[in-house]
């Protein structure tokens, strides 16, 4: 009964500051106007939440919930670079659709829990492109790449009017994001010798050789990087 209470507790006050926050923005998430706007008192925000970032942690959380879902719900094509299209049309739309969630999470330096995962499952798509052969550039600096280039269309088109936001440009950033960071070859066409270098690391990754130290690992990392560029 009382794990029920305090879930019912903690509930009201993430969605009321789901509510402040997507009527005024994160400004008007001030903890005092969340404890009023939740029938409750300060201090059991604070007992619940440690702080106001405690809070947006739970509030980016609850916002992000259907975006996580549908990105597991993706599934997988044979190619891989077509699970990287799905899941930047899917980040996109996430962002026009829900401006104020897309702000909290990206329009600050702070990572918070629920972007870390999004991040995390960027990579591992990128990490599959790599493992094919087909990517051109290292697994860390095309995901940076990729988040940084698609975080860029969201904030623009969030700045601009609905009216005159040009839409074109996601689908035309989007290819031009792939043809920077993937090489045409099919999988069972010889790559050139850098996409093998780093299809070899992204294999190792997923797989360590038990034989090697960590430290022959990391020599072996450098040495492949090197390779990459």
């Amino acid at each position: 009964m009382c794990y029920r209470r305090y879930m019912d507790t903690r509930e009201r006050l993430v969605q009321a500051a789901a509510d402040l926050l997507v009527e005024g923005g994160k400004e008007a998430v001030s903890t005092r106007a969340v404890a009023t706007a939740a029938g409750v008192q300060a201090p059991t925000l604070y007992r619940l939440f440690g702080d106001k970032d405690g809070l947006l942690d739970a509030v980016a959380a609850h916002g992000f919930a259907g975006y996580l879902a549908s990105k597991h719900a993706m599934g997988r094509h044979d190619d891989p670079v077509d699970d990287l299209r799905a899941g930047w049309d899917l980040h996109i739309g996430f962002g026009l659709e829900r401006p104020a969630f897309y702000l909290l999470m990206y329009g600050e330096p702070r990572k918070r829990v629920a972007r870390v995962q999004a991040d995390a499952m960027l990579r591992e798509i990128i990490g599959r492109i790599a493992s094919a052969g087909r990517l051109a550039v290292p697994v860390e600096q095309a995901a940076q790449f990729v988040h940084a280039t698609g975080m860029g269309v969201v904030l623009a088109l969030i700045a601009t009017p609905q009216a005159e936001r040009d839409l074109g440009l996601i689908t035309f950033t989007r290819e031009n994001v792939i043809r920077a960071i993937t090489t045409d070859a099919a999988p069972d066409e010889p790559a050139d010798i850098p996409s093998r270098a780093i299809a070899l690391k992204a294999a190792l990754a997923e797989d360590p050789p038990a034989m090697l130290s960590p430290a022959e690992r990391a020599l072996l990392d450098e040495w492949l990087d090197r390779v990459a560029k």
